[in-house]
């Protein structure tokens, strides 16, 4: 599973999820050094979200395979309804309330005309596991958005999806590897990797900041 490249709203940290917002230059370059990585992987098929950024890095990413772009609309982001191209700031002072009860439990809260995180894991998990069946030992890629692979590794893996948020990150264009046993088992063996996008003598990647919750943005804040 891979997320799509940054965008030309990822600095700007603006609710995006059902907006058709476009690759950035970066995230092209980002997606296109994931592309040579994976060159000469044995690929099967490759299937994104119908978004716009998720299409584009799929279609860079299957070009060395010589593959078609299947989209599959369960793979889509979260929609965060009247939250939509605002910042967080811009959220938290036009809708308190909404915005306290989402940093409380986003798995089964949802902004007025948006998804919750069991929703998207409603969709997009049978997705999922329609193209395990349809694909048995054989690898393929799957285009997705950040949201959406934290709660589909969250069901995967038995973690607790109401904490998706405080415990799971995922960079633009990040590599994510599940072995699947069959439709039933599955076994995270590579995780939101971006070591094709590192700079030269970049070993670790840096620390996240502003990817994650207020709960672990405010604690990194003060240092615990």
């Amino acid at each position: 599973m891979v997320r799509h490249g940054a965008t030309v709203v990822s600095a700007e940290d603006r609710f995006a999820g059902a907006t058709d917002v476009a690759l950035s230059d970066e995230g092209r370059e980002q997606t296109r050094r994931l592309a040579q990585r994976l060159r000469r992987e044995k690929i099967a098929a490759v299937y994104a979200s119908p978004l716009g950024r998720t299409v584009e890095t799929a279609q860079i990413l299957a070009a060395p395979h010589k593959l078609e772009v299947q989209m599959r609309d369960g793979f889509r982001e979260i929609s965060h309804g009247h939250w939509e191209r605002m910042t967080r700031s811009e959220v938290d002072e036009k809708f308190p309330e909404e915005a306290a009860e989402w940093e409380k439990d986003p798995y089964t809260f949802a902004p007025e005309g948006g998804e919750s995180g069991l929703a998207v894991t409603a969709r997009a998990l049978p997705a999922l596991i329609d193209l395990v069946r349809q694909h048995p030992g054989e690898s393929i890629l799957v285009v997705s958005h950040k949201a959406t692979i934290r709660l589909l590794l969250s069901s995967l893996l038995g973690f607790d999806p109401r904490r998706y948020r405080d415990n799971l990150d995922q960079k633009p264009a990040a590599l994510n590897i599940v072995d699947f046993k069959d439709a039933t088992h599955a076994r995270l063996t590579l995780f939101n990797d971006t070591s094709h996008c590192a700079a030269a003598g970049e070993e670790v990647p840096p620390v996240p900041e502003r990817r994650l919750s207020r709960w672990w943005s405010e604690r990194t804040t003060r240092g615990e």
